[in-house]
């Protein structure tokens, strides 16, 4: 950001002298010349943005539940229990409640009130208060999802693999794996195999040692050793 910062006014100028000065011919010249946009305050959705912004409270709540709980936030979580100020702020975060839901990566949010939830603390949950507000995350985590949790730090780490290789964005690849028993497991289920095939772009995930010259790490993933290599399908 420090390197382009120098050129960017320069960039400004360019993308308004072709998107604006070439459409409106009565525009001032320059963009540093232009006036900042007024916002239309009748076009604000007032009930959005109070939706909004009880939904990032209850998540900041959430993931300072989960650095209390030492829990990554790409572990996935069975729920997410929390307090608000009443059933109007429950139907509030019910209309948000996808972005809730993935942003705290848990299967289901839950209500309760501020005494039921507070008292979950140290009972199975970790929880987290401010206010009248509070969010409580579990710290058992069910098989499935620890399974889950392991297969998003392989993509995570194919990912990064990806672009140290050089390849490009588009670039499909088969991917090599080796490790233990339970690393097994995770890269030969169904569900979790085509996931990890779907965000890294992986035609074949392949177990055994990878072919000469293709790129390679060796890692320790969620505890469990592992070696992946990736390779650019031409």
């Amino acid at each position: 950001s420090k390197l382009l910062a120098p050129f960017t006014p320069f960039l400004v100028e360019e993308l308004y002298q072709n998107l604006v000065c070439s459409a409106f011919p009565e525009a001032p010249d320059s963009v540093h010349l232009a006036d900042f946009p007024v916002a239309d305050g009748a076009k604000i959705n007032k009930q959005l943005a109070a939706d909004i912004r009880l939904a990032m409270k209850i998540s900041s709540l959430g993931r300072a539940a989960r650095s209390k709980a030492g829990i990554k936030v790409r572990q996935p979580l069975a729920e997410v229990v929390v307090s608000v100020a009443g059933s109007k702020e429950e139907k509030s975060l019910e209309r948000v409640k996808p972005q809730i839901l993935e942003e705290l990566n848990v299967k289901e949010l839950k209500y309760d009130s501020f005494e039921n939830v507070a008292a979950l603390d140290g009972a199975g949950y970790v929880v987290v208060s401010e206010g009248a507000y509070n969010s409580a995350i579990p710290i058992e985590i069910p098989p499935e999802l620890q399974a889950e949790g392991v297969a998003r730090e392989i993509v995570r780490r194919l990912q990064m693999m990806r672009r140290s290789a050089g390849f490009d964005i588009a670039d499909h690849i088969i991917t090599y794996y080796q490790g233990e028993a339970y690393i097994r497991q995770v890269m030969t289920d169904k569900k979790l195999a085509d996931y990890i095939k779907q965000e890294t772009l992986s035609q074949q995930l392949i177990e055994g040692v990878p072919e000469e010259g293709i790129f390679t790490e060796r890692r320790k993933l969620s505890g469990y050793d592992i070696l992946l290599g990736v390779k650019r399908l031409t």
